[in-house]
């Protein structure tokens, strides 16, 4: 693997996403491009949003630079051409994103353009790799893609946990890439994962703002069209799955939870597991710990499972899946914990 390669990507991603704000923010000041709180909101005035517009600069222009960067021992053409797939799905899904933040979609051609880029994306990959060339995958990487999109916006409802994501996301792909060979996976999670982080301190500062749909589109769709090309290109599912494990479980659990009770999915509300850290008493920081933590526990045991022997594998399974209830049952465990330690200190 070629270090300083890899660095020069990542190097141009952050620097991007450190720098862009600066002339952005003002600009969206300007328009009024504000995001004003409501059922689904972690925040309590309206905040500048919109600011995922410089992560979808930083991010394909770090694709770019990787495009003429050596490819490793694989297949060079084959994987510039997955680079240009990843680096036009960003670009599209990010441009969805901010017509969503600027004037608004209808939910159906909203949905009706994430499912076309997943499945212009999924027919792309499967052009690429010969091996992958079925037709039913269309539509299961039409739904995957559209799916992610859908994930990431939806938990994207509290300061530091999408910039995070990100990072953790990309870092864990890039480590999956280096060691099954694949340079292009390299480049993409470490172009993912510094795009990301140098919105944090913007996200994080005294002066906050928000990444807004354009933001969460570009991070769910790079990350499942990663993800999605590098299953087909026979990295182990450990590698790609485990990292959005918590994401996905999230999600998937509350739109059960409010399927059952009758209520409407798609309406917004403060029911993510995420959210009700907060509403017991958590910071937004201290919730945003919670699911990284989360995320890397059940990255490092998806590691460890792709690694290790079949015992340790079943081992490795059952702890994710440990950490995983664990996680589920997170809001409940510090509730308690407050309500005690506050009960303590009123003796």
């Amino acid at each position: 693997m070629d270090t300083w390669a890899v660095v020069a990507v990542g190097a141009v991603a952050l620097v991007l996403a450190l720098a862009l704000p600066a002339v952005v923010r003002p600009l969206l000041v300007r328009a009024g491009v504000l995001d004003v709180p409501n059922a689904r909101s972690s925040h309590q005035t309206p905040t500048i949003r919109g600011m995922g517009i410089t992560t979808a600069v930083a991010l394909p222009a770090a694709l770019v630079v990787a495009l003429f960067l050596p490819q490793g021992s694989v297949n060079a053409t084959q994987a510039r051409a997955t680079l240009i797939v990843i680096l036009l799905v960003s670009i599209s899904s990010a441009a969805i994103g901010w017509v969503e933040d600027i004037r608004g979609l209808a939910i159906t051609v909203r949905a009706g353009l994430q499912l076309a880029v997943g499945a212009l994306a999924t027919a792309a990959v499967a052009v690429i790799d010969p091996g992958a060339q079925q037709l039913w995958w269309i539509p299961a990487g039409a739904v995957a893609v559209a799916a992610y999109i859908n994930v990431t916006n939806f938990m994207d409802g509290m300061n530091g946990i999408s910039g995070s994501h990100g990072l953790l996301v990309g870092g864990f792909y890039a480590f999956g890439g280096a060691v099954t060979g694949h340079q292009w996976l390299v480049y993409t999670g470490v172009a993912i994962a510094a795009a990301f982080a140098g919105f944090l301190p913007w996200n994080l500062g005294r002066n906050k703002v928000f990444m807004g749909d354009v933001g969460s589109y570009l991070l769910g769709a790079s990350i499942s069209v990663t993800a999605m090309a590098a299953f087909l290109a026979h990295v182990p599912v450990e590698y790609i799955f485990s990292p959005v494990l918590i994401y996905l479980v999230d999600t998937f659990v509350t739109f059960l939870r409010r399927l059952l009770a009758g209520e409407r999915w798609y309406a917004s509300h403060r029911q993510h597991v995420y959210q009700r850290l907060n509403i017991v008493g958590l910071s937004h920081l201290q919730a945003t710990g919670v699911v990284c933590i989360a995320t890397v526990a059940v990255g490092i045991l998806g590691i460890v499972a792709a690694q290790g022997s079949s015992v340790v594998q079943i081992a490795a399974t059952a702890l994710c899946v440990l950490v995983v209830l664990l996680y589920l049952r997170t809001p409940t465990l510090f509730q308690r914990h407050l309500l005690r330690r506050a009960g303590a200190n009123g003796q």
